[in-house]
C-alpha cells in the first residue's frame, strides 16, 4: 500500500492524526517537525486526506515506497524563482526603470498565456537596449540568492551520484556563476547580447524555451542511460512543462496553477530540499 509523505513548516499533531484516519493508515512515523510517513494508507480514503492536506498548507507526497536516491541518475532545475528567489530578466529591467513592464510579460508567459515563449522574451529584452552591463553584476551580487533548501538538494544529489543539470530560460551570466558556484555538471540558457558595455536588446544564438528545455534533459537522460523513474525535473512555469514530462519525479515548484496541475508533486510551503525526503538517503537506515 502506499506512503503518504506530508511536509510542512508547521506540522501539527492534530492534522497528522486527522489525515492518518481519513487514510486509514498503518502507522504515522514521526521523521523530524516539518516531516512525517503515513504509512500503508487506503487509496479509498486517499482523497479526503489530500483534501486536509490543501486546507492545513501541507505538502503531500503519494508514494508506493521510498526508493534510494542513488537509484535516480539526473537532477534538472529550472533557474529563476526555482533554483533562485527572482526573475533575473525582472530585476535587470529594474535598473532602468521598465520593470513593471517587463514582469507583466514574464508572468504572462509563465501562466502559459503567451504561447509563444521564444517571442515574449524577444519582446522582453528588446525592453533592455542599453541597460549597462554593471546592471547584471548589480542584480548577481545585490538581489539573487538561492532558494531555501537548494545547496543541500543540489550537495545530496551530487554526493549521491546524480547529474546536475541547470536548464533556464533566462540567461548564460546567471547561469554561468551559478554552474561553477554550485558544481554543477552543465547548464545551458540564453546569451545576451552586449555591445561597447550595454545590452543591445538582442539574444544571440537560438532561444531556449520549453522544447530545448526537453531536448537538453533528454540528451542528458540518454548519455546517463536513466529512466523516468531516474529522473528528477524542478520547475515552476509553463515553459518547464515539456522538461517535467521526462520525469517520473516532476516537481512544481511554488508553481504557476497550470504547472502545478501537471507536476505528478508540489512544493507550496517546503524547501528545496523537501524532495530528498521522498527517497531513502545512504545516511538513513
Amino acid at each position: 500500500m502506499p506512503h503518504l509523505i506530508l511536509q510542512a513548516p508547521n506540522l501539527l499533531p492534530a492534522d497528522i492524526e486527522r489525515i492518518a484516519a481519513l487514510a486509514n493508515a498503518g502507522g504515522v512515523q514521526e521523521v523530524g517537525p516539518t516531516h512525517v510517513r503515513i504509512l500503508d494508507v487506503d487509496p479509498d480514503g486517499l482523497g479526503e486526506a489530500l483534501a486536509v492536506c490543501r486546507q492545513r498548507r501541507i505538502d503531500a507526497a503519494c508514494l508506493d515506497q521510498l526508493v534510494p536516491l542513488r537509484s535516480c541518475r539526473l537532477l534538472a532545475m529550472d533557474m529563476d524563482s526555482t533554483l533562485v528567489n527572482i526573475e533575473c530578466i525582472d530585476e535587470i529591467a529594474d535598473m532602468a526603470g521598465r520593470k513593471a513592464e517587463v514582469s507583466a510579460i514574464t508572468e504572462a508567459a509563465m501562466r502559459g498565456e503567451i504561447a509563444d515563449f521564444s517571442e515574449s522574451l524577444r519582446r522582453r529584452v528588446a525592453l533592455l537596449r542599453g541597460v549597462p552591463e554593471s546592471a547584471l553584476q548589480q542584480v548577481f551580487e545585490e538581489r539573487l540568492a538561492l532558494n531555501p533548501g537548494a545547496q543541500r538538494l543540489i550537495e545530496v544529489a551530487q554526493a549521491s551520484g546524480l547529474h546536475t543539470l541547470l536548464v533556464s530560460g533566462g540567461f548564460t551570466y546567471f547561469t554561468e556563476r551559478l554552474r561553477r558556484g554550485l558544481g554543477l555538471a552543465e547548464a545551458h540558457s540564453n546569451t545576451l547580447e552586449i555591445a561597447d558595455g550595454v545590452l543591445t536588446g538582442r539574444v544571440l544564438g537560438d532561444i531556449v524555451d520549453g522544447r530545448a528545455k526537453a531536448e537538453y534533459v533528454a540528451r542528458a537522460a540518454a548519455r546517463l542511460g536513466a529512466s523516468p523513474e531516474q529522473i528528477i525535473v524542478v520547475g515552476d512555469g509553463a515553459n518547464d512543462l515539456p522538461m517535467m514530462a521526462h520525469a517520473a519525479y516532476s516537481v512544481a515548484y511554488r508553481a504557476k496553477p497550470a504547472v502545478r496541475a501537471q507536476a505528478r508533486f508540489t512544493l507550496d510551503y517546503s524547501p528545496l530540499d523537501a524532495i530528498l525526503n521522498w527517497f531513502r538517503l545512504a545516511t538513513v537506515r
